[in-house]
């Protein structure tokens, strides 16, 4: 019988090589399996090979193809860039004016030669009393502010969210989580051994009849949400649908990890903690505040489970430096972190303002023109541009794309324009229902970059793929 493996590594070549290229559509899986005299069942596990390689993407009703680029190699995205293109939509990190200069004169103290040797100390996994005190002020919103003595810190959120989960789930168990997911959630759950569940939503996150009857089928050992501005969608849920979600949790005795770490930008919305405050764990950070280079992650966790999640932090070595611990008590306490936050606010309604003008304006130009030019064009008969979803305090856009693009070959295309985005692919749970859509990070590129890039977002999208009628 053949060993699937070794023909999935010829397939896999071909897409390395190129020969297959970026949106190619595979053939059905019957087909594959005559031409390869195999069985249906061996063609089968093939395709799931290749998936499970992140070299493809397999779409209920629709086939399986190329994906625009090879997965990354496991916990690259923990620490290298994403890409090298010249103007990165990939990665978000927020900067503002007079950033490090602000920074620096925070930390001159931290340089002197008695404190630097007792900043420079293993720090615990409960840092100091001050850094609690601190982190606690920083993290209050109406409606919700935490006890100290039930924070812990991190190097940064993701540990935090790594350190919640290994504490919460087994090897094996489930956890809930939004249909649309942070990609490292992802990963930190295959690492864990940990079963990711996407919950049917709406516009406003998991509905929680959704959440009850996939708990019902089968338990879940926990909830993972991002309630205000989910990423990548930008939506925040009301404090209605918070409510019925806190009572159901509650009622459950289901434990919930909420990441708050673009909160910030929506002072407005409170914690969902305030709902359901004996079940969840919430994660924040200062990698959006400040800087990715210069943080510190932060875990407010139930009473009762300090300890129990303490050691999941020291076990993991995952425990912040006291350096860090220093440093952001010192931001806190100067103002800095209040003065960043401030500018990072407006700057992000400025880049909202170039996303309206240079991609949603331009959008609906095109579509125009090329209305104009060719009345059989696909998006002349569609009359539509795609849907861009946001807030207009959010650092990223949700652009679901126009027919017949699909997430992966608009990569591509967009690629080959010095571009770099993020396909729906990399935040869908189910391998097998990925949107046709792509996220927009507005906060990393200079503002005039991020609006000529999004113009010629804009065109190639209004062109439609090669070979179409647009295209």
């Amino acid at each position: 019988m053949a060993d699937f493996r070794l023909i999935a590594d010829r397939i896999a070549e071909d897409i390395v090589t190129g020969r297959l290229g970026p949106g190619r559509q595979l053939p059905p899986q019957r087909w594959f399996a005559r031409r390869h005299r195999i069985a249906p069942s061996t063609a089968g596990r093939v395709y799931g090979e290749l998936v499970r390689r992140g070299l493809v993407v397999g779409e209920v009703g629709r086939g399986t193809f190329v994906r625009a680029a090879p997965a990354v190699a496991q916990g690259r995205a923990l620490i290298e860039a994403a890409t090298s293109a010249p103007v990165n939509l990939e990665l978000n990190y927020p900067s503002a004016a007079g950033q490090s200069e602000l920074v620096a004169a925070s930390l001159a103290p931290l340089l002197r030669a008695d404190v630097l040797t007792e900043a420079m100390r293993p720090g615990a996994a409960d840092g100091t009393a001050a850094a609690r005190e601190s982190a606690a002020r920083l993290l209050a919103v109406p409606g919700w502010r935490p006890d100290p003595a039930q924070l812990l810190f991190t190097g940064n959120a993701r540990q935090a969210i790594a350190a919640a989960l290994a504490s919460l789930v087994r090897p094996g168990g489930r956890v809930g989580v939004e249909e649309l997911t942070y990609p490292l959630v992802k990963e930190i759950a295959g690492r864990l051994g940990v079963v990711l569940v996407p919950l049917a939503g709406d516009a406003e996150g998991v509905r929680p009849d959704a959440l009850g009857a996939v708990h019902r089928a089968a338990p879940l050992s926990a909830l993972y949400l991002q309630p205000t501005l989910h990423n990548p969608t930008s939506s925040t849920m009301s404090e209605r649908r918070r409510g019925e979600l806190g009572d159901l949790v509650v009622a459950l005795g289901l434990p919930v990890v909420e990441d708050r770490i673009w909160s910030f930008l929506r002072p407005d919305a409170a914690a969902f903690a305030a709902h359901a405050p004996g079940l969840t764990h919430v994660v924040d950070g200062l990698s959006k505040r400040v800087a990715p280079g210069l943080t510190v992650g932060f875990l407010v966790v139930p009473e009762g489970r300090v300890e129990a999640v303490g050691a999941a932090v020291r076990s993991g070595g995952w425990s912040a430096g006291r350096f860090a611990l220093e440093a952001a008590v010192r931001w806190t306490a100067d103002g800095v972190v209040r003065r960043l936050v401030e500018e990072k606010r407006a700057d992000a309604a400025r880049r909202q303002a170039i996303l309206t003008e240079h991609l949603t304006a331009h959008l609906t130009e095109h579509a125009t023109e090329h209305v104009t030019a060719n009345r059989t064009a696909h998006l002349g008969e569609q009359g539509t541009v795609g849907t861009v979803r946001t807030d207009p305090r959010a650092y990223f856009a949700w652009w679901e794309l126009p027919a017949p693009w699909r997430a992966d070959t608009f990569t591509a295309a967009v690629a080959a324009h010095g571009i770099a985005v993020t396909p729906g692919t990399a935040f869908a749970v189910d391998p097998h229902r990925t949107p046709d859509a792509v996220r927009l990070g507005l906060a990393s590129a200079p503002e005039e970059e991020l609006a000529r890039a999004l113009r010629t977002l804009a065109a190639v999208a209004a062109g439609g793929p090669p070979g179409s009628a647009g295209g």
